[in-house]
């Protein structure tokens, strides 16, 4: 018997605003959270990204959420990118605009005047990037000790960036008696700290597996020339469509970009060096099936979150198997099967050996010649401590077709993200 949003305590006009973005039924996480959240318990929540969560503190906080002041929000998501943070907004948004509410995101590469204008005019939910909003505090445009809600939004990426001593300054300058939202892709070492800290008797609710399935999707290592990636690169793109390539540094982006294009392959390139709004722009294009393939680094990776990526290429070696996961995990999302490749030069052969043992996965790296016809490899490596998954064996050439991108992502469900 399938539980309903009525069933959860969800009133029923926020109920129509769900129907008529098309979701009619809660995810896993929602159907966890949204009660407690209601009756006004801490959470803490660990749910990997494409969850639903952003709906499962979304819908409680909007539910809650008093009127704000002038420049004294209601409630506030802290979220670790500026990508993230705009998309948080955009989820709330007919959310909010049912109950008369206004939502705002702040964070740093846009310049303040237009922020300060938006606060002065009050805002009831602040979705905010911890060092944009310690500068606005600082300049006296927002004060906190309003705030009756807070939302902690993917607490583990705050540790890896280095957030974590921005996000406990700005939770002592909140109400005490705040109700609590944490939501982190793990619950343990720091996150559990500051859960320790910052909430009261938080309700746990674990969905999901810790790490990205890998079995989702088919994994491949090639072992080619240096000078031959961004050929290879470019013939996965046309093979696969939509696709993610990860580059480690902003100028090896921006190039591979130029490389792309030259080989008749549109693509747009998303890292720290590039303005907020060619960022946006870059994300919009690839999202509505403008452009390809979208090549980015780590950073700025981790507000991406886009249904329907079909295949991942490590054009650089990721750092470790976190990042490699991290990585990864941008494609067979939400059932959908992916294709990720690693490629892989001379100098880097001894460090691919060691990321596959301390990832757990196992197989040859298939040596690519320069033939541009066909670069798929004859085998995949599969988890060293599982049995062979369903898609773990399959080709790249036959894992995920070539899309439409615009067209089936049009056919997503929509507010799937989060």
């Amino acid at each position: 018997m399938s539980i309903s949003f009525a069933d959860l305590g969800v009133s029923a006009d926020l109920i129509d605003a769900l129907t008529k973005r098309g979701i009619t039924e809660p995810f896993p996480i929602q159907a966890a959270a949204i009660p407690d959240a209601l009756a006004g318990r801490d959470i803490s929540g660990r749910a990997p990204t494409g969850s639903g969560k952003t709906l499962a503190f979304g819908i409680p906080m909007i539910e809650r959420v008093p009127r704000a002041r002038r420049l004294r929000p209601g409630a506030l998501v802290l979220a670790p990118t500026r990508e993230l943070a705009a998309q948080i907004q955009r989820e709330l948004l007919p959310l909010a605009k049912t109950r008369g509410r206004r939502v705002i995101s702040v964070y740093g590469g846009v310049g303040y005047e237009v922020q300060c204008r938006e606060l002065r005019r009050g805002v009831d939910v602040l979705v905010a990037c911890p060092g944009r909003l310690i500068d606005l505090v600082e300049r006296h445009a927002v004060e906190l000790d309003g705030v009756e809600i807070v939302v902690i939004d993917e607490a583990d990426r705050m540790a890896d960036m280095g957030f974590l001593p921005q996000v406990r300054k700005l939770l002592d300058l909140v109400s005490e008696n705040r109700q609590t939202y944490l939501f982190s892709a793990t619950l343990d070492g720091d996150i559990a700290a500051l859960a320790r800290e910052y909430q009261n008797d938080p309700v746990r609710h674990e969905v999901g597996e810790i790490e990205p399935d890998l079995d989702a999707s088919t994994h491949a290592f090639w072992h080619i020339e240096a000078t031959e990636r961004p050929r290879h690169t470019a013939t996965l793109i046309n093979k696969h469509g939509s696709t993610i390539v990860f580059c480690r540094t902003r100028h090896g982006a921006d190039r591979l970009v130029k490389q792309l294009s030259a080989a008749g392959v549109s693509a747009a390139s998303i890292h720290g060096g590039r303005s907020q709004g060619q960022r946006d722009r870059a994300l919009q294009s690839f999202k509505q099936g403008h452009v390809d393939a979208l090549v980015a680094t780590d950073v700025a990776a981790r507000g991406i979150h886009v249904d329907g990526v079909a295949c991942v290429v490590h054009f650089d070696l990721a750092e470790d198997a976190k990042a490699y996961l991290h990585r990864s995990g941008r494609t067979g999302r939400a059932g959908a099967s992916g294709v990720v490749v690693t490629l892989v030069s001379d100098a880097l052969v001894r460090d691919v050996r060691r990321l596959q043992k301390d990832i757990g996965l196992v197989g040859a790296l298939e040596r690519m010649g320069r033939a541009p016809g066909k670069p798929e490899p004859t085998t995949a490596p599969r988890r060293a401590d599982a049995r062979p998954a369903r898609h773990s064996t399959r080709r790249p050439e036959t894992a995920a077709p070539r899309r439409n991108g615009s067209r089936d992502r049009r056919r997503q469900r929509r507010g799937s993200a989060g």
